[in-house]
């Protein structure tokens, strides 16, 4: 939904009738993006407290209460048929290994259903206010990383299913995997309401906090590792901890570090990937000439300075590299480059972009960037990190969309899906937080604290925890219509999901 906003002249409203306040609530709400934005410095926009007050009176068309129900069972698709259309398109011959990664437990199939849960999302209400929304906002895909400037942030890191929609649908994300994944970890039910709760207030403090500041102050927000500061809660010392471990670990993982994993001396002393099949693979020679060329269209997404970096490395080596749970069975590509020396290792990621999950519920990314998968995803990481990775591009290989960003930069994981307790809490309340930051920086930060309410509303949190429990036990409904699936031969599932 694009609305423009109102010239900051706009007379008040005096119609009392709900309808009309909430109209006129409605296009006062920024836009989160345009097709080709045009730059108008001599008229402003609604002050950001008019912009809260509107987002307080969206409340009377969408209150707090209805977000606790979790409908549209009755005419509900079949999950296991949703996820079988998901695979049409990817390669056949790892299908089967998506299928057992997706029934290794609860959670991981909660990862890999992202299309089961566009659907039910899509069924349910619908706030007036979206955002550039991450839409596969679940606790593994935050993560650590590293800055340009050397500094490792904890942040979102996947964003393959991006586009434009409503706030709330991520956040039901995040806080459905909080549920599923403290199921998991055998957590008891009041703890998982209380992560849960943590979650949305995570969400709803920063908001708050954000909702005054400067534009250029909110895109600038970085959360480092070693200053993990989020309000209205602070840090545990076992919390601190799994920080410092997981940051260390980070640190050590960088391009020579994975040169020494996955690579091989040929015997003209030259480097080439180091085979771990089906993970990693080698591929033919068409189809490297093919990627070669995909990286050599990628450069000319990248700014010209990075474009000259870029320039002074040739490729070595390209294999083929399964990753992740939902995107298994997509073409994914890693490629070795060596610069000033054979030592002087570069490892960029060149990964298949498909439609996005939401995309049969919601008008999408503005053109240009709906016009290329890998474009979309590129584009919407810039605009949702805080920090990134200064080689991100896009290109097209054999009529196919890619993205490509670097393979191994300080890349590390904070494992939240197996936490309890005052870390579980902790790690709740933080990723509420990013997700809010992430949403600031292209929603209207004050709207959407308008509707969420000030830090003392607490029925926002309670219907999020009463959805958060019921969508844990449909993921579990689901998960065992699909291991029945499996048993009956409908799907075919790898001998051993962790490969």
């Amino acid at each position: 939904m694009e609305r423009s906003a109102q010239p900051m002249d706009t007379p008040p409203l005096d119609d009392d009738r709900p309808d009309a306040r909430v109209e006129a609530a409605e296009e006062a709400v920024l836009a989160p993006l345009a097709d080709f934005p045009r730059i108008d410095l001599r008229s402003g926009v609604e002050p950001w407290d008019k912009r809260r007050a509107a987002g307080k009176t969206l409340r009377l068309e969408l209150p707090h209460a209805a977000h606790a129900t979790l409908g549209g069972a009755a005419a509900r698709p079949d999950p296991v048929a949703l996820i079988e259309t998901a695979h049409e398109g990817r390669q056949s011959h790892l299908i089967p290994l998506r299928v057992a990664r997706m029934a290794s437990s609860p959670f991981a199939f909660l990862r890999g259903a992202a299309q089961v849960m566009a659907w039910d999302l899509a069924q349910g209400p619908r706030s007036a206010i979206d955002v550039v929304m991450n839409g596969d906002a679940h606790i593994s895909n935050f993560g650590l990383f590293g800055s340009p400037q050397g500094d490792v942030v904890l942040d979102l890191n996947d964003f393959d299913e991006v586009t434009v929609g409503p706030w709330e649908w991520d956040l039901k994300r995040l806080c459905a995997s909080i549920e599923v994944a403290a199921r998991d970890a055998g957590v008891p039910p009041s703890e998982r309401r209380e992560a849960t709760l943590s979650a949305v207030a995570g969400y709803q403090h920063t908001m708050d906090d954000l909702a005054p500041r400067g534009s250029l102050d909110v895109w600038q927000r970085a959360s480092r590792a070693d200053d993990l500061t989020f309000a209205g809660i602070e840090i545990d010392g076992r919390s601190q901890a799994v920080v410092d471990k997981a940051v260390e670990k980070a640190r050590r993982k960088n391009n020579k570090s994975l040169l020494d994993r996955v690579g091989e001396r040929r015997t003209d002393g030259g480097w080439r990937f180091r085979e771990e099949p089906p993970i990693l693979v080698r591929i033919d020679e068409a189809t490297r000439e093919a990627v070669t060329t995909g990286l050599e269209r990628y450069a000319e997404t990248l700014p010209r300075e990075r474009r000259f970096m870029l320039s002074r490395y040739h490729v070595v080596d390209v294999a083929h590299r399964v990753v992740g749970v939902g995107s298994v069975g997509t073409r994914a590509y890693v490629a070795l480059l060596c610069g000033n020396s054979d030592q002087d290792a570069l490892f960029l990621q060149v990964k298949e972009a498909v439609r996005p999950a939401h995309a049969p519920y919601l008008r999408g990314m503005p053109e240009p960037y709906a016009s290329h998968e890998g474009e979309r995803v590129i584009y919407g990481q810039r605009l949702l990190q805080a920090v990134g990775d200064p080689l991100l591009g896009w290109t097209t290989i054999e009529d196919r969309p890619f993205y490509v960003r670097q393979m191994k930069n300080m890349k590390g994981e904070i494992p939240v899906s197996r936490m309890t307790g005052r870390s579980l809490l902790y790690f709740s309340h933080a990723y509420g937080a990013l997700l809010a930051k992430a949403h600031a920086r292209t929603g209207d930060a004050a709207a959407i604290a308008g509707y969420c309410g000030h830090d003392g509303r607490a029925d926002l949190r309670e219907a999020l925890a009463d959805w958060s429990a019921a969508y844990g036990d449909r993921n579990a409904e689901d998960y065992e219509a699909f291991r029945a699936a499996i048993a009956a031969g409908r799907l075919r599932a790898a001998d051993d999901p962790h490969l």
